[in-house]
């Protein structure tokens, strides 16, 4: 793989990596061909939902017990395949929604508060679909059995699902719920929309009723810890006032076991997890299967029972070789498009290799901007991502002192007239440091979600991004002018210089690889209805509106892209980076700083039981999945920039391909 000399072959290994994987995938999600898997796309009166449906041979001429599973705000209905795939090969028909605004679905109503409109509804519609569907299970009094289950928001929507049920359960006098399991929620936003935790409560009536609450959840399960803004904490739900009223109130309440409430069971689970680990856990699953088994007791002539035999992390790990052949398929593709007339133009001249500091003085230089380079990214990352009073002031303070210092330089080498370089130094300097306080100036209107930037997850990632990306634009400067240019480096010592013709070519060769790409999953998804994934890292389908908002969010991501890859190819340069070690280095160079992020804070957490940064929940989150994407953002920077001699097919490539997959992954609103 290191110089990728017969692209042929690699592109062959590339493809039966994706169908392999894809097959095996598909054999685990549909259990062995017993489960027909399709998506469905259904009209509601709030737009448009959409979600994979597993139904088992049979369910047609016998109607089942019927699970409707949805995610949380950042991912889709794909994360529900434990779920999903355990419940269906029992017997069950699952539905595995995308809430509105998430993956294929779309609200159509107008938004003036765009987090409200996706999940309050989403289940409860979903069930009104689900209710009249003849495979779905309803008994002699025409009660719905179905069971309505999600993760974080999905879980909200869930338990408001009941609350709608039961409401509507007072005027036709039969409920289409039957049951509630909710991963990694409490009550917090329910009672941000006015509900009591006593209308709550009383609204499950005799329903069976489950929480899975993660000891070690970044959000919720810990009022207090939310109260102060502080809820990356050890958690203890059973023991907090809610838990024990969702229980009916019992003295001295155990998690896992089930309490009769009000007519019905309850019972609250306590895995040692955090909260994206539900989705990826045989412990959660295993408690998800023993609560159905409860539950659907009165069923069992229709289901299997049992938590043993779990396969669906098999399903995963294929999807996981499905999705390292979709990533390896870009290099092997792109070499042998080069070999086309237009496409051969991507090459230029490739730059001699940076000299080594000679000094002790650029040593320490070198060294010093390495270093803050990579930390800067995580040290920063919180107050970037999530707004950070005493960070953005900080930010904001130095940015100031130099426009001032680049002032005083100025000035100061003009009226000397002294060295040139530290004149240009100078001016460039002021530019960028103007640039970067007025944008630290204007956080709040970047990280707002507009009608054009609807992606409110993508919107602090973008300004995460560009900030990253002037800091490292001033280190790069500063090193130029101080140390690299008085030794000969000149702008095209960085892979920046290429003719027009050769930019344009490397942006088509850009898209025309990750059409091919997609092209390729498409058909997957058609065949196999699986995608590229592993845990919270997918490469799913999309829709238009995805496309539309590509084009707004991708020429920013450039900025980001472009910029960490001059700096990645002038710091990967030289013999010791020869090989796997420069590969090693441009990771390191996009995602050291957030690997020793994730290591400090999540190793706080699990050995105190107070995370490195406790007020930063859904920001690290964030990171876990920023790391694996970076990584292979960095690898495709070097091998492009060593293969072509610039840095533009790389940065086009890493922006489109990053930045689609950010986009088709999480929470994009359509309409306000």
């Amino acid at each position: 793989m290191k110089n990728l000399k017969n692209p042929v072959s690699w592109l062959i290994i590339s493809l039966l990596l994706i169908l392999v994987g894809s097959f095996s995938a598909y054999q685990f999600n549909s259990s062995n061909g017993d489960v027909n898997v399709s998506r469905i796309y259904f009209e509601t009166p709030r737009g448009e939902l959409s979600g994979l449906l597993y139904k088992p041979t049979g369910a047609d001429q016998t109607p089942r017990p019927t699970i409707i599973a949805t995610h949380g705000y950042l991912n889709s209905g794909e994360m529900q395949a434990a779920q999903a795939i355990e419940m269906s090969k029992r017997g069950y028909v699952v539905l595995a929604l995308d809430q509105y605004d998430h993956g294929h679905s779309k609200n159509t109503l107008e938004k003036p508060i765009p987090f409200f409109s996706f999940w309050p509804h989403a289940i409860y519609d979903a069930v009104q679909y689900m209710y009249e569907q003849d495979f779905v299970l309803k008994d002699e009094e025409g009660n719905g059995i179905i069971a309505v289950s999600g993760h974080s928001m999905g879980g909200f929507s869930s338990t408001h699902a009941v609350m709608l049920d039961e409401a509507d359960f007072q005027n036709n006098g039969f409920r289409k719920v039957f049951s509630s399991l909710t991963f990694g929620s409490d009550y917090l936003w329910l009672t941000r929309i006015g509900h009591s935790t006593d209308d709550i409560n009383n609204a499950y009536g005799p329903r069976t009723a489950g929480k899975i609450a993660g000891v070690y959840d970044e959000f919720f399960f810990d009022r207090d810890a939310a109260n102060a803004s502080k809820t990356v904490v050890r958690k203890n739900y059973v023991g907090t006032e809610e838990g024990q009223g969702f229980l009916g109130n019992p003295d001295n309440p155990i998690a896992a076991e089930v309490y009769e409430v009000a007519g019905g069971k309850r019972v609250i689970y306590q895995p040692n997890e955090t909260h994206p680990w539900n989705h990826f856990s045989k412990t959660a699953t295993a408690y998800a299967v023993d609560f159905y088994d409860m539950t659907f007791a009165d069923y069992n002539h229709l289901v299997v029972i049992g938590a043993d035999d779990q396969t669906w992390m098999f399903k995963e790990f294929s999807s996981f070789v499905a999705l390292i052949g979709f990533f390896l398929f870009f290099l092997p593709f792109i070499l042998l498009l080069s070999k086309l007339p237009f496409f051969k133009n991507i090459y230029t001249q490739k730059p001699e290799a940076l000299s080594e500091p000679k000094t002790n003085g650029a040593k320490v230089v070198n060294y010093i901007i390495l270093i803050f380079g990579g930390l800067f990214p995580a040290i920063f990352f919180s107050s970037l991502y999530s707004g950070d009073v005493s960070g953005m002031r900080i930010l904001t303070q130095i940015s100031i002192i130099l426009i001032i210092t680049s002032v005083i330089v100025m000035i100061y080498s003009f009226v000397k007239n002294i060295d040139k370089n530290i004149k240009s130094w100078s001016i460039v300097m002021l530019v960028i440091s103007i640039i970067q306080f007025w944008f630290l100036r204007r956080r709040d209107s970047f990280v707002a979600t507009t009608e054009n930037f609807g992606a409110p997850t993508a919107n602090p990632i973008l300004f995460w991004a560009i900030n990253v990306a002037i800091v490292i634009l001033m280190l790069t400067v500063s090193y130029h002018f101080i140390v690299k240019k008085p030794e000969g480096a000149t702008i095209a010592s960085y892979g920046v210089k290429a003719n027009v013709k050769s930019v344009l070519a490397a942006f088509v060769t850009a898209i025309v690889a990750i059409l091919a790409g997609y092209v390729i999953l498409f058909i997957i998804d058609a065949i196999f209805k699986t995608d590229f994934r592993i845990w919270t890292i997918a490469v799913k389908t999309f829709e238009g509106h995805h496309v539309s908002a590509l084009l707004k969010y991708a020429p920013l991501f450039f900025i980001y892209y472009f910029i960490i890859g001059i700096s990645v190819n002038m710091n990967t340069t030289g013999a010791k980076f020869n090989g796997f070690k420069g590969y090693i280095a441009a990771i390191l160079h996009f995602v050291g700083g957030l690997i020793l992020y994730l290591v400090y804070h999540y190793g706080l957490l699990f050995s105190t039981g107070i995370a490195g940064y406790p007020s930063e929940a859904l920001s690290s989150i964030i990171v876990i999945g920023l790391v694996p994407i970076l990584a292979v953002a960095g690898i495709f920077n070097l091998f492009l920039y060593r293969k072509t001699g610039n840095v533009y097919v790389a940065a086009f490539l890493n922006t489109i391909l990053m930045t689609m997959i950010l986009l088709a992954n999480t929470a994009l609103y359509t309409v306000f």
